[in-house]
């Protein structure tokens, strides 16, 4: 662990603290922190080092650098490469995990509680301010190198501080922001917004005095020091405040009263439904569904309660309650690889009973959403039942005239179209009907799961003008709705462009997949999560004609079997890289199906594998129109012809 919120220091894997030898050594590391992962030229740290450097500065550099990697990698056996900070061209780079240095997970927990709930951001935010031991990179306050980044930690750190007011302000913790608040304006005094914020929690503390004179004392300041007025935010809540107006009041702004309504109702419900019954089974079924799209912690909770509530159900005995209550669970789903195969396996076993269990007069919408469920729940296997279940559901569901059935029977038909590569055409009309017939009936989550669908299907296709008016439609919908997550997939899809169209320069697309990344932080997605970032990485460094990543404890999560022989080839260890490839398994049929298969190919190649190149090129010819792993919404390899191309050219030269 690497820190740099105050002095700068690293710790080793127990928290102890590692010993960083001189001021130049703890200036090399926080030269190398600052670059995030980039590599820095050892002329160049030479110059930040020294305002006129002395002859032998460059040598110096590599006698500090070499110091460093001993104190922060003991154990390395000699003569072996740097893992962590590495030589690479012309300087050095420090290859830290994102979550290594405190400033990058700063940046990443401020990023990621613009999404949560009040209370969840609230948390975070308190958690990621506590990482604070004084200025960022406190000793080198005078070192231009440092300055535009410590300017901009300083400046996010207030950021934060001032969204955390803002959660506790909502959630009507007005006097516990009082004091933050107050010592905030008094070291940063031109901070309207700051200002503003403490006037409002001293009012809705029952102080609405001290908040007339907090806004007069922020009126001198402003006039007497700057000669400027204030903004009309702080003129507006002076006279609000002067007025008494309604919405300063929470009990009196509609969230209050929103939520006096759900307390009202929920002990009324309380009172009316008794310990026990069925309709409490079912009426949690449907909260759950609507929790799991308020964002991570919302979904992660979802999952977890879900199972609980078909065991329940299950254990009352009633075939059709249990149906109910697994069919009602139609949260729309847009990632191809499942969260938790394990609770997957179990909602698709109880799905299963429970059709078998279903008297022959039951009504076929519950047998439609056991069967939607069922394909929805096995999508990432290569079972014959999800396509089977998601044909049978659009079939029933067709015939029952049932919009929001139909669209969750959809949601079952997408997640198993990817039987072959080359079907983003086939997912773009599912799309366009999704959000067709979700238009017409008010069905919101689903209208903007058809957005996300026609975004992916779209830039597999290349048209990015038409995935862009999609990526649009999708976060206005989901702004307006609250409904967090689809923002982090229209980020994610930014980078994308940015990668796909080649126009951005290498440097500016990582930053951009790592803020994506970055949102995924408690997004409640791990099927999603783990190893995407690597992936993607790899795959800007290949478009860019590099090597892979040649960190071999780099986390690939499912995508090791394909990306680790391109990692073994960047190392020089060709023949391992051989055996590698040949144990690699046939790829998931699933959003990034032909990626894994155009990585797989490109080690074929480099290792002269007939017949990997042979089986790649079957598989990849149907989306020779594609783009590779772009109908993610993620990431791209590029055109798939340009692939079959090379395999085409390899396989010639070995006939």
């Amino acid at each position: 662990m690497f820190g740099v919120l105050g002095p700068v220091a690293a710790w080793d894997g127990d928290g102890d603290a590692i010993a960083l030898k001189g001021p130049r050594h703890r200036a090399v590391l926080a030269r190398l922190i600052v670059a995030r992962r980039r590599v820095v030229p050892v002329t160049l740290l030479a110059e930040d080092l020294w305002a006129d450097p002395p002859p032998g500065a460059v040598g110096a550099v590599r006698t500090f650098v070499a110091a460093l990697r001993r104190a922060l990698e003991p154990r390395r056996p000699p003569r072996t490469a740097a893992r962590l900070l590495v030589t690479e061209g012309p300087g050095y780079a420090l290859r830290a995990e994102p979550g290594a240095v405190d400033s990058w997970r700063f940046e990443q927990a401020v990023s990621a509680a613009a999404t949560l709930p009040p209370a969840d951001a609230l948390a975070r935010l308190e958690e990621a301010l506590g990482w604070w031991r004084g200025p960022a990179y406190a000793e080198f306050a005078d070192e231009a190198w440092a300055r535009t980044e410590r300017s901009r930690l300083a400046e996010l750190r207030l950021q934060a501080v001032e969204r955390r007011a803002d959660a506790r302000l909502t959630l009507g913790l007005a006097a516990e922001a009082v004091p933050d608040l107050d010592a905030h304006v008094t070291e940063h005094p031109w901070r309207e917004d700051a200002w503003r914020l403490l006037a409002l929690a001293l009012y809705r503390a029952g102080r609405q005095g001290d908040a007339l004179a907090v806004l007069r004392r922020a009126r001198t300041l402003l006039v007497e020091q700057l000669g400027v007025d204030p903004g009309p935010g702080l003129r507006r809540l002076e006279t609000d405040i002067l007025n008494h107006a309604g919405h300063l009041d929470p009990a009196a702004t509609a969230a209050g009263a929103a939520d006096r309504v759900w307390a009202q109702a929920a002990a009324a419900y309380d009172r009316a439904v008794p310990p026990g019954a069925r309709a409490r089974l079912e009426s949690t079924v449907g909260l759950l569904r609507d929790l799991a799209v308020t964002g991570g912690g919302g979904l992660e909770a979802a999952r977890r309660h879900r199972v609980a509530a078909v065991t329940a159900a299950q254990e009352m005995g009633d075939a059709q309650l249990t149906a109910r209550v697994i069919g009602a669970y139609d949260v729309p789903a847009i990632w191809t690889r499942s969260d938790d195969p394990e609770q997957a396996a179990q909602i698709v076993a109880a799905a299963e009973r429970t059709l078998a269990a279903l008297p022959p007069g039951a009504h076929q919408a519950a047998r439609a959403r056991l069967l939607a469920t069922i394909a929805l729940e096995s999508r990432g296997t290569r079972a014959e039942r999800g396509p089977q279940a998601a044909r049978q559901a659009e079939e029933i569901a067709r015939g029952l005239d049932d919009p929001g059935l139909l669209a969750f029977a959809l949601n079952g038909v997408f997640m198993q179209t990817f039987h072959r590569a080359g079907l983003a055409p086939r997912r773009d009309e599912i799309g366009a009907e999704l959000v067709a017939l979700s238009a017409r009936h008010g069905l919101v989550t689903f209208e903007v799961l058809g957005h996300l669908i026609r975004l992916q299907a779209r830039s597999a296709l290349a048209d990015f003008p038409a995935a862009d008016g999609h990526a649009a439609a999708a976060e206005h919908l989901a702004e307006r709705h609250e409904l967090p997550l689809a923002g982090v997939f229209a980020q994610w899809y930014r980078a994308l462009r940015l990668a796909a169209t080649g126009r951005a320069p290498e440097a500016e697309v990582e930053a951009a997949y790592r803020d994506a990344a970055a949102r995924l932080d408690g997004a409640g997605m791990p099927g999603l999560r783990r190893g995407v970032l690597p992936l993607a990485l790899l795959c800007l460094r290949l478009r860019h004609a590099r090597p892979a990543q040649a960190d071999e404890h780099t986390d690939w999560g499912p995508y090791e079997p394909w990306a680790r022989p391109l990692v073994l080839l960047a190392r020089d260890r060709r023949d391992e890289a051989a055996a590698a490839l040949r144990q690699a398994p046939d790829p998931p049929r699933d959003l990034l199906f032909e990626a894994m298969w155009c990585l797989a190919a490109r080690a074929a190649v480099a290792v002269g594998d007939r017949e990997t190149m042979e089986r790649a090129r079957t598989e990849l010819t149907p989306a020779a129109a594609e783009l590779a792993g772009a109908g993610s919404g993620l990431l791209t390899l590029g055109p798939v012809s340009e692939h079959l191309g090379g395999l085409a050219a390899a396989l010639r030269r070995r006939r």
